[in-house]
């Protein structure tokens, strides 16, 4: 279970990664923070990356609505995560035991949902760069702010 609520520190600056490029992705026993998003900016961003080349999204959850994504990034991302329209827990590992899902905090950040993998932990990694994923939300929100301009 995701226990932990969102963390209350924002930055204006934009997001540091949380970790050396060259770092290898955390290992499955490892601690993750996890990014939510609405699945729908979420599904964008997983093609934005997809499509940007390997090992560019690691795994993702979605809850049992299939209203949010939930992004695993590295341990630490949550001090500096301040992307609009998204939240980012810090899980410190509990409960996180990979391949099982956890499950997602709600939008109070308290209560949960149960979670399934849209993209299970794999070869490719388990985390996705926080960068590449800031840069592709943003991405997506604009590709889903111009085709909703477009009706």
């Amino acid at each position: 279970m995701w226990a932990s609520a969102p963390s209350p520190s924002r930055s204006t600056e934009g997001h540091a990664p949380a970790q050396d490029a060259g770092a290898s992705p955390a290992a499955p026993d490892e601690p993750c923070d996890l990014v939510t998003v609405p699945a729908r900016q979420g599904l964008e961003a997983v093609d934005i990356l997809r499509r940007g080349g390997a090992p560019a999204v690691g795994s993702v959850l979605h809850d049992g609505a299939c209203d949010t994504l939930g992004f695993l990034v590295p341990p630490g991302t949550a001090a500096g995560w301040d992307m609009p329209g998204s939240a980012c827990t810090r899980t410190d590992g509990r409960g996180l035991r990979l391949p099982e899902p956890p499950e997602l905090p709600g939008p109070d950040g308290a209560t949960t949902r149960p979670a399934d993998w849209l993209l299970p932990p794999g070869d490719g990694g388990h985390v996705t760069d926080p960068v590449m994923l800031r840069e592709a939300l943003g991405q997506a929100a604009r590709l889903i702010e111009a085709a909703d301009g477009r009706r």
